[in-house]
């Protein structure tokens, strides 16, 4: 993996991943590592509340990075972008800040974090921020939803696969995020989330704990006001992962507050 860097934002530099893929990423302080993973949609551009996460927990300690997932933002990807790709991403990142990490993953970046840890990535512990994983959603369904998105994508139906893509999510989430300015690029990149699918239906394939198939401290986070799937989706983490524990944090409707963040994910990975 080769890295070089790139001017503009404090830290900001280029990779390029053994599948070919740049990632662009924002690298901030020093210390014990930690790299965020972002959902669907998210992009550096669009998230100041990542970024101020990162650098508040720079400013106590820590290396943190936070990337343009392959496909988004600044990181430009042409074919199908694959779970494979993405995972390949997460580990050059991780190699970027000395070899191992903790990963913090937020919505289905916590899928995807549980699943570079269970490929192997040398990830010394996750924090997962309201990770979509509810146990009520079987396999069958979760497959066939991961099916419509990726028929929709395959004939170029960018806006109805984006639509596809949070049907189950509640109406007034929905709503909102169609209401936001940056929801023509959440389309745009629509042909991105096929690594999120990918990795919501491997999590939804068995066990966690079998899954991810190693010791891994695990804490599993729900904000204070959230929708019942991601209190269910912590408790399944919680029963199904060993030794993994879950937490209420300050933060609202899918978003963390950085202060409480800032502290709660600091002390975890110094408690490692």
């Amino acid at each position: 993996m080769s890295s070089r860097g790139a001017a503009g934002r404090s830290g900001m530099s280029d990779l390029t991943t053994d599948r070919g893929d740049l990632v662009r990423f924002d690298r901030y302080g020093s210390g014990p590592a930690i790299v965020f993973v972002a959902g669907a949609g998210p992009y550096r551009a669009m998230d100041p509340q990542t970024t101020a996460t990162a650098r508040g927990l720079a400013e106590v300690g820590f290396t943190t990075v936070v990337h343009d997932r392959v496909g988004r933002g600044e990181s430009p990807a042409t074919g199908d972008v694959t779970l494979d790709r993405e995972l390949a991403a997460v580990a050059a990142l991780v190699e970027e800040v000395g070899g191992h990490a903790v990963l913090v993953g937020h919505s289905s970046g916590s899928s995807i974090a549980l699943a570079a840890a269970a490929r192997g990535v040398p990830v010394d512990g996750l924090v997962l921020w309201e990770a979509p994983l509810d146990e009520q959603e079987d396999l069958a369904k979760v497959q066939g939803w991961h099916d419509d998105v990726t028929r929709l994508l395959d004939v170029g139906e960018l806006a109805a696969a984006a639509a596809e893509y949070v049907r189950d999510m509640p109406a007034e989430f929905r709503a909102g995020l169609e209401q936001m300015p940056f929801y023509p690029r959440f389309v745009a990149q629509a042909p991105a989330y096929r690594a999120d699918g990918e990795s919501l239906v491997w999590a939804a394939s068995g066990n966690l704990g079998e899954l991810l198939g190693r010791e891994l401290p695990v804490l599993a986070v729900v904000g204070e006001q959230t929708f019942p799937v991601m209190t269910r989706a912590a408790e399944r983490i919680v029963r199904e992962v060993p030794g993994a524990v879950s937490e209420e944090l300050a933060g609202a409707w899918h978003s963390w507050d950085v202060p409480a963040a800032v502290e709660r994910f600091g002390r975890f990975t110094r408690d490692l």
